[in-house]
Formats: C-alpha cells, sequence, structure tokens
C-alpha cells in the first residue's frame, strides 16, 4: 500500500473508529487506574519510520529497565522490523509485524498480531506515534490496562480521541527521543497527575547502541566496494544518500546539486571514491547521476544492498550526505560520519542524536513547515528550505566532517 493511501485510509476511517471507541470507553467504564502502575509487561506501538525507531531506544531501554527484557513487546509494520533486530534490545519473538502490501493483508495481519497481545495478556501499552489514529485504536484493542500516548490537550493537533489511560502532552519543543522517553516515564506515575510531568530527561548514562557486523559480512562487503570501484584495497569513501522516503518528499535535495556536489568532493578528496545508495526503485535515477558526473571514482550501490549490508557499508565508509531520512538514523549506529540537510522538518525534534551528525539548516521563516500538531500535512509544493541550501554549504560542512572522521582513532 502506498503512503498516500495509508495516510488517507488514517484521516478518514481511523479518525470515525476513534470516535466510536471513545464512546465505547465513556458508556463501559474502565476499572481505576489506581496509583503508579505496575506493568508485568510492556507493549510498544511505532508502526512506521525506522529512524524514529532508533530515536526510541533510549525509551526501549527505559522500559527494560522496569519490566525486563523478555517482558517488552513491539508492533511494527513488517518492513520496518528490520532496525529493530538491529537495535537488538527487543527479543525478536517479541516483536509483531503488520503487513502492509494489500488492505486485506494489513487487516488480517492488524487482527493476527492482536490476538497475540491479548493472549499474553499484556498490561501497559505505549502509542510512539505521533496523533496517528490507526495506532491510537491498536493501543485501545491490545486490552492493556494502561496506556500511554501523546495528546494534544488545546493544541491544534489532530483528533484521535480519548483512548488513553496516560495523556501525555505533547511538547512541540522537545526532541522526539526524549518526547517518546517522556511517554514512558509518565506511566511510572499516578495519571491524575498528567498532564503535568516534573521530569526532566537526564543526559543518556549507557553509550550508543552501534551495529555490529560479523566478519562474513565485512568481508562480503568490501568484496562489493572493490569491485565497484576497481581497487586492489577499499578506498576512502564518501556516501551520497539523494532520496527521502515518500512519506515527505519535499526533504529532497536537487538531484542536480548531489551531483555537483559529488564531482566537487572528487575535486577536492583525490584518494576517495564517492558512492551514490539507494533502494532499488532508485538505480536507474542513480545510474543517471553517476553518468552526470562522469568520473571513473563515482559509483552507484543503489539496489545492490540489503538494509543490513547497507550498515555494514557505513562500517567501511568515512562519510555520508543524506537528507533527513532514515538512512541519517541508521548511521549513527556505526561510526560513519554524517551530514544530515533539514528543510520542511526541524533539527531541533528531529535530528540524530550523536556528535558525529552535522546538520545543514536553511531556516527560513516559512520552515519547519511539517509536525506532529498538524499531521506532517502542508500545501507547500515548492521546497524553497532545501534549495535555499547551497553545494558551497554542504560541500564545506562534508569536508569537516570528512576530516574529523580521518583523523579519529579506527573502531
Amino acid at each position: 500500500m502506498s503512503v498516500d493511501l495509508l495516510q488517507r485510509a488514517d484521516r478518514l476511517v481511523f479518525t470515525a473508529g476513534c470516535f466510536l471507541l471513545t464512546l465505547v470507553r465513556r458508556l463501559v467504564p474502565e476499572p481505576d487506574a489506581g496509583e503508579a502502575p505496575h506493568p508485568r509487561a510492556l507493549l510498544f506501538v511505532r508502526l512506521a519510520e525506522q529512524g524514529s525507531t532508533v530515536l526510541a531506544a533510549r525509551a526501549i531501554r527505559r522500559a527494560i529497565a522496569w519490566v525486563g527484557r523478555e517482558n517488552v513487546y513491539f508492533l511494527v509494520f513488517e518492513e520496518n522490523r528490520f532496525i529493530l533486530d538491529v537495535l537488538g534490545l527487543v527479543p525478536e519473538q517479541n516483536v509483531f509485524t503488520v503487513p502492509t502490501r494489500s488492505l486485506g493483508a494489513m487487516i488480517s495481519g492488524t487482527l493476527a498480531a492482536l490476538r497475540r497481545i491479548r493472549a499474553l495478556g499484556i498490561d501497559a501499552a505505549v502509542d510512539l506515534e505521533f496523533f496517528a489514529r490507526f495506532s491510537a485504536t491498536i493501543t485501545w484493542l491490545s486490552g492493556a490496562r494502561w496506556r500511554a500516548g501523546m495528546h494534544a490537550y488545546f493544541a491544534e493537533g489532530p483528533y484521535r480521541g480519548d483512548l488513553f489511560t496516560y495523556r501525555v502532552l505533547y511538547n512541540a519543543h522537545v526532541h522526539t527521543g526524549e518526547m517518546f522517553l517522556a511517554v514512558v516515564e509518565a506511566l511510572s506515575r499516578p495519571a491524575r497527575e498528567l498532564p503535568t510531568l516534573p521530569w526532566l530527561a537526564a543526559a543518556a548514562a549507557e553509550p550508543e547502541p552501534m551495529f555490529q557486523p560479523s566478519r562474513e559480512e565485512s568481508e562480503k562487503v568490501e568484496r562489493l566496494v572493490r569491485e565497484v570501484t576497481a581497487s586492489t584495497q577499499r578506498p576512502a569513501l564518501v556516501l551520497l544518500n539523494a532520496n527521502a522516503s515518500d512519506l515527505l518528499p519535499l526533504r529532497r535535495w536537487p538531484a542536480a546539486r548531489y551531483a555537483e556536489l559529488a564531482a566537487r568532493l572528487l575535486e577536492r578528496l583525490p584518494e576517495a571514491h564517492v558512492v551514490f545508495t539507494g533502494h532499488a526503485s532508485e538505480t536507474d535515477a542513480s545510474a543517471e547521476l553517476v553518468r552526470s558526473v562522469g568520473s571513473p571514482r563515482c559509483h552507484s550501490l543503489a539496489g545492490r544492498t540489503t538494509l543490513r549490508e547497507l550498515l555494514v557499508l557505513y562500517t567501511l565508509a568515512d562519510l555520508l550526505v543524506t537528507n533527513d531520512s532514515g538512512p541519517a538514523h541508521f548511521a549513527t549506529l556505526t561510526p560513519i560520519s554524517v551530514v544530515t540537510l533539514f528543510g520542511p522538518e526541524t533539527p531541533k525534534l528531529f535530528a540524530a542524536r550523536t556528535p558525529r551528525n552535522s546538520i545543514v539548516f536553511a531556516g527560513l521563516a516559512c520552515s519547519p513547515c511539517v509536525n506532529a500538531l498538524n499531521n506532517r500535512q502542508t500545501t507547500c509544493r515548492r521546497n524553497e528550505c532545501m534549495t535555499a541550501i547551497s553545494v558551497d554549504q554542504v560541500l564545506d560542512a562534508a569536508l569537516r566532517a570528512y576530516a574529523s572522521r580521518r583523523r579519529a582513532p579506527a573502531s
């Protein structure tokens, strides 16, 4: 199913569903939530966007410290399971997936997942979606006694009824990772105290989760790199991700500028090769970018790696330049330096939280124009917030990040 169809179904179908279930909740009183909960098991609902799942790592760790790793569960769209397995925080058997290849598969998959969840008697559920009605519905149908999710209160946020026992005030000035953590933290307090949440996110006490490929995986991807670059040894690598997901195509920096950036990087870094990465659907577009650069040190690996192999590639490369999208967050699980280009959304809320990530953001008066409270919708059709970012700006940030990475000790 297309992203557009999923968004329309969420808006048109599940708005009504949230309204009807809210009526049911009010007509059929629930047991009093009592004082601070003491759940036996906790379910996270975060269906889409693998990058945001990386940002949820601290929230997941908080739940693990609370109920134990074996009692933490996760519900996710089938195609987004990959990053959960890479993080390794939730046991594989505790991850429930919903297919999205068709409406029928999605309905039957959701019902099957809910049957399994209810059979387990999970008593706490945390909705990490930003005002999605589908996830709010699932959280209520999970049968969990304690249900937490973000709520707009008097802000003009999207309607999704009153299905949570813990309605956590969405704060548009708090980074997404800390907002996720706040939703979990709210469950440790009596519900009557909300929306007041006198809690301050402390600095992370644990190191970032890091991806560890096997020796065989590293050797396989290194052979691919040597084959593509025609090198006897792995050269210095600069990766360019010229796409941003279909969820928000306005996040894309113009492809012609990526081509110009590649050419100028090759001129400034004679020891390096530039590689365009991407999904299989981007193979032709990436090949065209390589042709336009016209250098024997410019290549494309679009469609030639799995997502896991892409992470292995990040462990072998020095620098990634990318639009604001999943790869910017995946890369934080590896030692690679990253330059992320922001426009329709703000880096204050969505930037990867690592010192290895450099941000380029034009900061126009109309930017950012999409956020959780407007359901990430915009009337803008000309992403001048992205075209306002010059090749000179990105080149400067890329050269500084590359130099910093080359000076860093080997991982």
